[in-house]
């Protein structure tokens, strides 16, 4: 199992930042009420200071079978077109609840930080997620940069941010890295 400190928030989008909850090989980075909690903040769906009550393995769930309809969306998107269906269902969970509202706050050092009112529900959190990931897939900019991941046994996705927009793999450190060793043995093993 895959703890919290596993969790990556370097895809460049709060949706593509849970499908990256999983990956390959499988993973489950969402293995719990904890994971979601330190998941929901380290993404910045909720604030660090935000009340935050009644995360449950109910919560896990439903995050869970979000986090798979994006994959499914998203991984579908990138080969042509998304299924009908999957798109409604995806619709239906931005539409369900209203997002919880942000509000800014006063720190104690007297800058302004976000807080919220009051804990917020999981179908406002819900929410949160699917409207990001209709907001990539309507945003034709975005969109375009959306990329898999070229690593040999990864299918994470990330927004393509980089200078020519010549960036290859998830994350330079790992995937990158593995391409480089191997690259690297190849040519050694052929002298």
């Amino acid at each position: 199992m895959a703890s919290p400190h596993d969790l990556r928030f370097d895809c460049g989008r709060i949706c593509l930042d849970l499908v990256a909850t999983t990956g390959d090989p499988p993973a489950e980075r969402l293995a719990g009420p904890e994971h979601l909690t330190t998941w929901l903040v380290g993404a910045g769906v909720v604030p660090h200071s935000g009340p935050l009550e009644g995360v449950d393995s109910r919560w896990v769930a439903r995050f869970r079978a979000l986090r798979e309809l994006l994959r499914r969306v998203l991984h579908d998107e990138l080969r042509g077109r998304a299924g009908d269906a999957d798109l409604a269902l995806l619709n239906g969970i931005a539409e369900a609840a209203a997002p919880p509202a942000v509000r800014a706050v006063r720190a104690t050092d007297g800058t302004l930080a976000r807080a919220l009112p009051a804990p917020p529900d999981c179908a406002g959190l819900l929410a949160v997620v699917a409207r990001d990931a209709v907001g990539l897939l309507t945003d034709a900019v975005a969109r375009g940069r959306l990329r898999q991941c070229e690593g040999e046994s990864c299918s994470l996705l990330y927004l393509d941010t980089s200078r020519g927009r010549r960036r290859r793999w998830c994350s330079s450190e790992v995937c990158g890295n593995r391409e480089r060793v191997a690259r690297h043995r190849r040519r050694t093993a052929g002298r």
